[in-house]
């Protein structure tokens, strides 16, 4: 059976990898097809090794890696630190890691906050599956401008 993983994080204000889970619970072929390995760590620089530890040691397939950067300076600099250790975990096990940032500062209204991190959870989780059963999907929506917790931006004009 295949195994995508999900890591969260205890200092996220949002509880993310509860929607990422649901999200792959309610795909086709869950619990026969593939299972689901979620961890939870401290914080998001914390992300890029428990990922790398779902594939090298849990045989993940994908990982999806869910954090929110808090609004202080320090938080968007930690935040590109460990953006770049997801990235290379990616590079060390040629394994995808979907990178699910939601920067507090992206709203100011909390109910406005927690539906952009449950949507962006749970449309990267259903990327995770799509990249794994169905390629097609990604295909059609290439060039369409889509976005998780926003409105899509579509496409360019021709």
């Amino acid at each position: 059976m295949d195994r995508i993983g999900i890591v969260d994080t205890m200092f996220a204000r949002v509880d993310m990898g509860s929607a990422a889970l649901e999200e792959l619970e309610a795909c086709p072929g869950h619990g026969e097809r593939f299972e689901v390995l979620r961890r939870t760590v401290p914080g998001f620089k914390d992300l890029a090794v428990e990922c790398k530890r779902l594939i090298e040691r849990e045989g993940c397939r994908v990982v999806v890696a869910l954090g929110m950067p808090g609004r202080a300076a320090i938080d968007q600099v930690c935040a590109h630190e460990a953006s770049q250790g997801i990235m290379m975990a990616q590079l060390l096990t040629s394994t995808h890691i979907l990178e699910v940032f939601v920067h507090e500062n992206e709203e100011d209204d909390p109910s406005r906050l927690l539906a952009v991190c449950q949507d962006r959870a749970r449309k990267h989780a259903r990327n995770a599956y799509w990249m794994l059963y169905e390629p097609e999907q990604l295909i059609r929506r290439a060039g369409q401008g889509v976005r998780q917790g926003y409105a899509d931006a579509g496409p360019l004009p021709a």
